[in-house]
């Protein structure tokens, strides 16, 4: 009996340790990603009154839903399945008693529906009441194709059916659904619907079969009645609301045979209460428009804030007549043609009878006789000029872009004059506030040298917007980065913009200039910016909403600066530099403000650059720039990210994630005290075994450069034992510590989450550039960095592998030529011989490389043969013989940044001398990987690669022998999940 019962207990001992092995957190395996669920933060809504939120939980290949919760409530979540979608559309009602979201398709649904190659799949549109559980308050429209709220009001939602079978009509019903009395009405072939702000008018257009009815149209929500504001047999479109909502502009586009674009017209429509309704048509306008143009249909035309006058765009005009007259030509040479035949028949001595003459006009009617046509076949070719100011594979890349380029013009509504505010030498134009001025600017002077040493210069104009006039405003202006660009004030008045080292207003009226900067104890140049640019500039903040200030970043405190000389520039956070906290950028909580409202308080993000922490500050700013200082309301060892406000509460939502724990949503009162969680975001996180935790390891390069790495500990970490590591990198990416990454495959098989879920630890260290070494400097920084890192004890030094892609593939072809302290390496898409990729082309833009190579990313001063032993000393593929460390090496045919060759180049230099290296080549993708079969395919490689040189497991047939092309089909299929 006693041996029954210890043998009974020994059994249940066993059972529960199975049972608790099997609760315990597991590995995440590259097979469970599909079906894991996060959130999409994108989708994150909150009510105007800040009580409920509302956001997407998706994923990779199954259905998502609707999460909604009561802010003060934790436990009152409801769940949606709104089928197969990776960005769910949510709306909450301006009044917050109503949410609307769409339902698709399931995953099995638009599955089964891709394989079949079935008629299109339509969308649904759940409406809800909030906090009703009345099954009256919850209603569901089929086939939507969008929908929208009426704005302030909330009265009505407008629903936009899916178009279904062909002809010619755009448009489609529009639902029009009474929130209230729960009625709808219906909108017939609707192509457009747009409302204002205040959601009292609808504008809309129709576009019905054969046109007939086609116009813009009003619907006064109020009374229920509708206007027709102008109807022809013409196509509507591009409906713009000013942002008061008390008028809006159109396009009304008509066909036009002789010409290859519709001819546009313009419509502004004010005073809605009795409408207005102005149509600008050129063809009518025979001294101000030339007959060469027409108003563009690329443009959304708008209103002038004081409702004076219209912007819109307007391009050239090309004759459709070329198909015309070589119709034409065809047909007068036919008939010569036939003409010549029927000599040459009637002067033919051997017919001898009808039978020979009829049966020779058979021919000549069948088509056998041809004109005599001296017209060859046109070559396919292209002419690469060295004056190009664009290479011709630029010129490819943007030809729709330029085709499609549009001037801006003006209507003034009470002189009905037309004004062409730009063409041909000046093609950029940017209209600032208030409509006073707009500035200007072209590089086609500057444009060939700029993109052959990557040096940007412009011309820049002001242009007065009440009479047209143009006149110039800076010349040959150097623009070392964005910051220096010419940016307009809250009144259009005055600009800001960076020069030589220093910030800079003008008043446009009196031409005044001032140096905001070079009094202060302080420098604004980005003095860590190491590229081949002089004096770039932090960024600024902006214009202060009455125009008297700007707000400056020195690139670690925040400065409050007058633009007038009245007072004295105040630096608002004091700490920043000291403390060695940057405060980064300010949150914009209200994203209908004009300039930074100083009299209330600013939200700024903070983070720590030698701590990592990061966080939100508050400061009080005021027009007598009297300042306390910044206080610190959020600090944490995680990263902060987003601040929200709601529209109409203090009710603040941030958001907050460490390495190990996904990112949430907590709501807060204005000090973001006692903040709540009111995501759940990633609900099955439990289930998987995360990394242990960070550290942050301080080094300092081969060059004295004070740096620091993020190494993130293995899941089930043991202090003592030493860890298999990956060592990964791209320039500095140390203030990634407190990121999550979420379980994905990614275009470059990198994961630090599946990793460290999988046993690895994972380095990733800082990397500062000297001047014409970007790969040494890689070398001077990423080995002291892996050496600090062993220090810790976590690193088993005799497992490291390194992996980057880009660039940072770059950084590791070269580091195996440098050194043999990692077991493996994995390099996706690197850029292996400078001096040939020099010359090459960017393919994804159309650019040369020589532009980035002298003044982005590649950091050397000069061309090759300016500068060879540079650019030799930087190749791997010069230093390859050096190599002892296994490569896997991932390079796409179809690669628009880095040239596949240079793939090519390096993995045959390292086959001819018998290296290890594997190279996989995804037939047609681009620099990342962008089909999801391929991402799982070379994800699952990768780690399949580090997992046999760091761990020891088995290598497959892929790796150990390769796999011959008549094999492949059923290797891949095997693999395939």
């Amino acid at each position: 009996m006693k041996k029954l019962y210890t043998f009974f207990w020994l059994f249940c001992l066993i059972c529960n340790l199975a049972i608790a092995q099997d609760d315990a957190p597991k590995p995440m395996a590259w097979k469970d990603i599909p079906s894991w669920k996060y959130m999409n933060s994108g989708t994150f809504k909150i009510s105007p009154d800040g009580k409920w939120v509302a956001y997407g939980m998706v994923a990779l290949e199954a259905d998502g839903e609707v999460i909604l919760q009561y802010v003060s409530d934790p436990d009152s979540t409801q769940t949606f399945k709104i089928g197969f979608t990776s960005y769910p559309s949510i709306e909450f009602s301006e009044d917050s008693k109503w949410i609307a979201f769409k339902e698709y398709p399931t995953f099995k649904e638009k599955e089964a529906n891709d394989k079949s190659k079935g008629k299109p799949l339509h969308d649904k549109v759940t409406l809800m009441k909030l906090g009703s559980t009345d099954k009256e308050d919850k209603k569901t429209f089929e086939n939507v194709s969008n929908f929208s709220f009426n704005g302030d009001a909330a009265s009505h939602l407008a629903i936009n059916l899916t178009k279904d079978g062909g002809g010619d009509a755009k448009g489609s019903d529009l639902l029009i659904y009474h929130l209230n009395t729960k009625k709808a009405q219906n909108l017939g072939n609707v192509a457009e619907f747009s409302f204002n702000k205040s959601g009292n008018y609808l504008a809309y257009t129709v576009d019905a079969a054969n046109q007939s009815g086609n116009g813009i149209y009003l619907l006064n929500m109020t009374t229920n009645s509708t206007s027709v504001l102008d109807s022809d047999d013409a196509s509507y479109k591009s409906i713009n609301w000013t942002e008061k909502g008390e008028a809006f502009a159109a396009l009304k586009m008509v066909k036009d045979k002789k010409y290859k674009q519709d001819q546009g017209k313009l419509v502004g429509v004010k005073n809605l209460t009795s409408p207005q309704v102005i149509v600008y048509d050129p063809l009518k306008d025979s001294i101000g428009f030339s007959k060469e143009y027409t108003i563009s249909p690329n443009r959304r035309p708008m209103w002038s804030e004081d409702l004076t006058r219209l912007f819109y765009g307007i391009h050239p005009l090309v004759i459709a007549k070329k198909e015309e007259e070589k119709k034409e030509l065809d047909k007068d040479s036919v008939k010569l043609a036939e003409s010549e035949a029927m000599k040459r028949i009637m002067a033919d001595t051997s017919m001898n009878s009808i039978a020979d003459l009829k049966k020779a006009l058979t021919k000549l009617d069948s088509g056998k006789v041809s004109p005599k046509n001296n017209d060859a076949d046109k070559p396919d070719m292209t002419i690469w000029h060295w004056n190009d100011c664009r290479l011709q594979s630029r010129q490819q890349v943007l030809e729709n872009q330029d085709k499609n380029f549009s001037f801006y013009a003006m209507y003034n509504v009470a002189t009905k004059k037309h004004i062409q505010l730009q063409d041909s030498t000046m093609l950029s134009l940017n209209i600032l506030d208030k409509e006073k001025y707009a500035v200007g600017s072209d590089n086609q002077a500057y444009e060939l040298q700029s993109n052959l040493d990557g040096q940007n210069y412009q011309d820049f104009f002001i242009v007065d917007l009440m009479t047209g006039e143009k006149k110039p405003l800076f010349t040959n202006f150097y623009m070392p980065g964005y910051s220096s660009y010419p940016r307009g004030s809250t009144d259009g008045t005055k600009l800001i913009y960076g020069y030589d080292g220093d910030f800079y207003s003008y008043d446009i009226a009196s031409g005044e200039e001032m140096n905001l900067t070079a009094s202060l104890p302080v420098t604004f140049v980005d003095e860590e910016d190491d590229h081949n640019v002089k004096k770039p500039l932090q960024g600024a903040l902006g214009w202060s909403s009455d125009s008297q200030y700007v707000l400056l970043n020195d690139g670690w405190d925040i400065w409050q600066v007058p633009v007038t000389g009245k007072a004295k520039a105040v630096n608002l956070t004091q700490n920043g530099r000291t403390d060695q906290i940057r405060y980064q950028y300010r949150f914009k909580l209200d994203p209908e403000e004009k300039g930074i409202n100083l009299s209330k308080p600013l939200y700024l993000r903070t983070y720590g650059e030698w701590t990592k922490k990061s966080g939100v500050s508050i400061i009080n700013a005021s027009k007598k720039g009297l300042e306390t200082g910044a206080k610190a309301l959020v600090w944490e060892d995680a990263s902060i990210g987003s601040l929200r406000k709601a529209e109409k509460a203090d009710v603040y939502f941030f958001s907050k994630q460490t390495f190990n724990e996904p990112d949430q949503i907590y709501a807060a009162s204005a000090a973001l005290t006692s903040p709540v969680k009111v995501t759940q975001n990633a609900p099955e996180a439990e289930k998987y075994a995360w990394s242990s935790g960070t550290r942050l390891v301080d080094y300092v390069s081969d060059k004295g450069v004070k740096l620091q790495g993020a190494l993130f500990l293995p899941a089930n970490y043991v202090e003592g034992e030493k860890y298999p590591t990956v060592v990964y990198y791209y320039e500095k990416l140390s203030q990634t510590l407190h990121n999550w990454s979420n379980p994905g495959y990614s275009g470059t098989g990198w994961n630090p989450s599946v990793y460290t879920s999988n046993g690895f630890a994972v380095f990733i260290p800082d990397i500062v550039y000297t001047m014409d070494d970007p790969g040494m400097s890689a070398v001077w920084c990423v080995i002291p960095g892996v050496n600090a890192a062993i220090a810790t004890g976590v690193i088993d030094e005799e497992n490291i592998g390194i992996h980057g892609h880009s660039w940072g593939g770059y950084q590791t072809a070269f580091l195996i030529t440098q050194t043999d302290m990692f077991k493996a390496s994995a390099a996706g898409a690197p850029l292996t011989n400078m001096i040939s990729m020099y010359d090459l082309i960017y393919w994804n833009s159309g650019g040369g490389n020589m532009s980035i190579f002298e003044a982005s990313q590649g950091r050397f001063t000069g061309a090759p043969w300016e500068n060879w032993e540079s650019y030799e000393r930087n190749s791997p593929v010069y230093h390859v013989k050096n190599v002892n460390t296994p490569l896997l090496l991932l390079h796409n045919d179809k690669d628009g940044a880095v040239d596949f060759t240079q793939g090519i180049e390096f993995y045959s230099a390292l086959r001819r001398l018998k290296k290890p290296v594997i190279m996989v080549q995804y037939k047609g993708e681009n620099h990342g990987l962008g089909k999801l079969e391929n991402r799982k395919d070379y994800s699952v490689r990768m780690m399949e690669f580090f997992d046999h040189h760091l761990k020891g497991t088995d290598a497959p047939d892929w790796m150990s022998k390769g796999i011959d092309k008549i094999d492949l089909e059923e290797h891949l299929e095997k693999r395939a999940f």
